[in-house]
């Protein structure tokens, strides 16, 4: 367990700084209570290297290695707050993308079980480091290609994407329990963040917003 000065952090990862952070999240239109509550509570400054940790709060894409991001809190809260909207079952849900670990970690505050899958062992490991470290002991971890996704896992309640599809994996869809939500960006100069929804053997689509994400890459690396 995390000592309380870490958990609460000092200076530009105070809560004062979190605070100013959800306020911004208001802002541009996230509304739900439970979602803005994770944002605040969940330390992000522990998701990046200790010399970017005085910029963690702010609203903004931060390098992680490997030509990866931690998200943009905006993006982590818009994504989280449409599958609670979308979602009644919260029993599995796949992220496509560990990276940092900070979407998995909102993500097993709200589901029973997070399946999550990382092309890039490192980034990986030191995501699981940190879940582990914050207590967070429903998530279940796969180094793999995420175009794949993990069929044995599902079907899943909801399949979230942190890295854009240039066009949308099959596989992944078809991972869905019937009502289930994918939410993920799609496109290359283009993104568009895409919702898809299962009912049944039929599946609708809906455009959210546009997105910038970093690619979704085939292949692994060690």
């Amino acid at each position: 367990m995390l000592d309380n000065l870490i958990r609460e952090g000092v200076g530009m990862t105070s809560r004062r700084t979190r605070e100013r952070l959800i306020e911004r999240l208001q802002e541009q239109g996230i509304q739900n209570e439970n979602v803005l509550e994770a944002m605040a509570s969940t330390p992000r400054h522990l998701f990046v290297d200790e010399a970017l940790s005085h910029r963690a709060y702010e609203d903004t894409a931060l390098p992680i290695g490997y030509k990866q991001t931690l998200s943009q809190p905006y993006t982590v809260a818009k994504m989280t707050e449409l599958l609670l909207q979308h979602v009644k079952h919260r029993g599995r849900v796949l992220e496509i993308g560990t990276g940092s670990g900070f979407q998995t970690a909102i993500l097993a505050q709200f589901f029973d079980r997070v399946f999550t899958v990382e092309r890039i062992a490192p980034l990986q490991q030191k995501a699981q480091k940190r879940l582990s470290d914050l207590q967070l002991k429903n998530i279940q971890y796969r180094h793999a290609d995420g175009h794949q996704g993990w069929s044995i896992g599902g079907p899943f309640d909801a399949i979230i994407g942190t890295a854009a599809a240039s066009s949308l994996p099959e596989e992944l869809p078809e991972q869905l329990r019937d009502r289930g939500v994918l939410i993920l960006p799609v496109g290359e100069s283009v993104q568009k963040l895409t919702m898809i929804r299962r009912i049944g053997d039929d599946y609708s689509h809906t455009i959210i917003e546009t997105a910038n994400f970093v690619p979704l890459l085939k292949g692994v690396i060690t």
